[in-house]
């Protein structure tokens, strides 16, 4: 971590709080000119930061949301309505908070795909990646859990197909289902032990965040280059030069949200979650929310028993495999460069990889019919040969680049060109 002067309160007020309580002193150290990072970093640095907007965003619309919610079967769905229909711009917070949690999920998907491209998950920072991926479990956990409050047809049937994965676990399957459930079906039960984990789970989520944050500032940040800093010449004070352009970014980002929020508020959602719940009905398709298909495309890909094991337990298996495959990266990737601007393979391969999750994402969106399960299956493959295969084999023969001595260095190199 890289520390400039210190800080030394020039008011009195401001002096006396902080040698009682160190606030001020803090912001300096961790947001202020009193933390400087490496002096390289591009745009795509900026997702961290928009990503807490997120946050925030979700907690205070998701506040007010609750305070007009109704969590009961007889009455969720009508109170949603309500909301939109007759609260002060109920509308506007109730698609802030669901276009919101989309928006989220963008900017965690581009600021861990940066991760994956830079090596931000190589020594010294495996804390830092390892805490952006629990955030982001317990993000899916709670977006799940939202999904279901509406109390639509699509909430309803799935929260029914999710929950029943967990059955397939052997011995305590139906044990879990049950305990999700509250009792032998969706109901009542389960979509108050939804609504409370739903409302608590963003404020464990903004812990862990802080958790992230202070790992993060041990290290320092990672860079384009992914050279480690020298000296002050690669460094940079945090505030102005980098708080500006993080303010730059969250204007460009908002005026996309407010495009979607005004303009296009339902492009993200599904239309049967606008038909009340209804047990008898199931409906044609039933799909998640955008950001969980390349994971639902994983779990429908396996469609035959293996070993005796039944092939819904293997695409559960899989399922969370996918996932718990990316906490492994800083030793599945063990190859002394960082960035991929210096390993042409890595590169090719990583685009390969972006290629596939695309697929796995129209693929979990589609019926299983046609072409979709094999393309499915394909998809599947070559995620898990990317990282249990490719990605080993790369540390070990890939030839790098030769790496520049510095940051400063590399950009004056890059001037004089």
């Amino acid at each position: 971590m890289s520390h400039g002067p210190s800080f030394e309160p020039k008011n009195a007020a401001v002096k006396w709080v902080d040698t009682r309580l160190p606030i001020f002193s803090l912001i300096h150290g961790s947001l202020g000119p009193g933390f400087h990072a490496p002096r390289n970093l591009n745009y795509w640095w900026n997702f961290g930061s928009l990503a807490g907007l997120c946050l925030v965003i979700q907690l205070i619309s998701g506040i007010v949301l609750a305070m007009h919610y109704t969590p009961h079967v007889d009455m969720a769905f009508d109170s949603v309505e309500r909301i939109m229909r007759d609260v002060n711009y109920g509308w506007l917070i109730r698609y802030m908070h669901a276009n919101g949690a989309s928006f989220f999920f963008i900017a965690v998907y581009i600021h861990i795909f940066r991760g994956l491209y830079y090596g931000s998950y190589k020594a010294p920072r495996e804390m830092i990646w390892m805490l952006g991926l629990v955030i982001f479990l317990l993000m899916m956990a709670t977006g799940f859990m939202g999904y279901v409050l509406p109390w639509g047809q699509m909430s309803f049937w799935g929260a029914t197909v999710i929950t029943n994965l967990f059955s397939a676990i052997p011995v305590i399957g139906e044990d879990i289902v049950t305990l999700l459930w509250g009792g032998f079906s969706v109901d009542n039960p389960t979509l108050n032990r939804f609504f409370s984990l739903h409302y608590l789970l963003p404020f464990v989520i903004a812990g862990v965040v802080i958790l992230h944050i202070w790992a993060l500032h041990i290290p320092g940040s990672n860079n384009p280059l992914g050279v480690d800093t020298k000296g002050n010449q690669d460094r940079l004070p945090f505030h102005p030069y980098y708080t500006i352009k993080d303010i730059f970014g969250i204007g460009v980002f908002l005026l996309f949200f407010a495009g979607f929020l005004f303009y296009a508020p339902n492009a993200l959602g599904h239309p049967d979650n606008y038909i009340p719940a209804n047990p008898m009905v199931t409906p044609p398709h039933i799909v998640p929310e955008w950001y969980y298909l390349p994971f639902y495309a994983i779990l429908k890909s396996f469609t035959v028993n293996f070993f005796w094991v039944p092939a819904k337990l293997w695409g559960v298996l899989a399922m969370f495999a996918s996932i718990l495959l990316l906490f492994f990266m800083p030793w599945l990737d063990s190859s002394k460069v960082r960035s991929a601007k210096f390993r042409p393979l890595f590169r090719f391969f990583f685009w390969i990889l972006v290629a596939d999750i695309v697929l796995l994402t129209m693929a979990g969106g589609r019926p299983p019919e046609g072409i979709w399960p094999m393309l499915a299956a394909v998809g599947t493959v070559y995620y898990f040969a990317h990282f249990l295969v490719i990605l080993p084999l790369l540390s070990r023969f890939e030839k790098t680049l030769p790496l520049p001595e510095s940051i400063s260095s590399a950009i004056t190199k890059k001037s004089a060109k």
